[in-house]
């Protein structure tokens, strides 16, 4: 029977800053790599680098001014690269239609996906007889798949490139395959992007399944950039599940 699996997020690049040295300016050593170009990056419009107001001169506090006063493209010079796994193959469709990122996903005309997993949505998982229920289909959808990726296989036997063969059968055999299967896919994005994804996605509005993603990036970034995230808050809602709010505007 198919098996069900969890959503896994994991920064795997962000920014790596070098101060110019004739430059007579320093972030606080706290300071992460992102936040210390962002306020370089800021500080740097004006030649503010002896930072002559007392209100903004720790790096926090700067981002924090920066996000007030909505002078976000500074947060288009520092990025971070997040690797998604357990992700379903509808929510990775949300997730693409914001083009500020770029994508690398798991490709079905390459990779055979008869032991893929799949993302059982939570109000469906709790029930023991709609999760089985839910899991007959699955399997029923992956048989399907398995007879038209063999019959396919045969029909193109007279193709001599065994791999345009095989793509070219699965990339019809995968026509049959659920929404609910597992996908990976590597996301980059500016400051900025993230933002704006965390901002539309974390809401209580969003599908659950794309608001959990939301959730779990906006903690991986908090760490790697706090001045950058912290205005951002996460509740719990009463369904267990966690959403995220700011009072700063995200959209781009």
């Amino acid at each position: 029977m198919a098996r069900s699996t969890q959503l896994k997020t994991q920064l795997i690049a962000c920014t790596s800053f070098v101060a110019p040295q004739d430059v007579d300016w320093q972030a606080d050593p706290s300071a992460t790599d992102a936040e210390a170009l962002t306020e370089f990056a800021g500080r740097a419009c004006y030649e503010t680098f002896d930072k002559p107001n007392p209100h903004t001169r720790t790096t926090a506090s700067y981002i924090h001014h920066v996000l007030e006063v909505g002078h976000t493209a500074l947060l288009e010079h520092a990025s971070a690269t997040i690797y998604v796994r357990g992700l379903s193959r509808s929510a990775s469709h949300e997730l693409v239609r914001h083009r500020h990122f770029s994508f690398s996903q798991l490709s079905q005309r390459f990779v055979h996906t008869d032991e893929a997993e799949v993302v059982v949505p939570e109000l469906i998982r709790e029930d023991p007889q709609l999760n089985e229920l839910m899991l007959r289909t699955v399997d029923a959808a992956r048989f399907a798949y398995e007879e038209l990726l063999t019959a396919l296989e045969e029909r193109l036997a007279g193709e001599p490139n065994a791999l345009l063969r095989k793509k070219q059968a699965r990339q019809a055999a995968r026509a049959v395959l659920p929404n609910a299967t597992e996908t990976r896919i590597v996301v980059t994005g500016n400051m900025r992007a993230w933002r704006h994804f965390i901002g539309m996605r974390a809401t209580e509005h969003a599908d659950v399944e794309i608001r959990t993603l939301a959730v779990s990036c906006l903690k991986l970034l908090q760490e790697n950039a706090p001045a950058v995230f912290s205005d951002f808050e996460i509740t719990e809602l009463p369904d267990g599940s966690s959403m995220a709010t700011s009072p700063y505007v995200t959209d781009f």
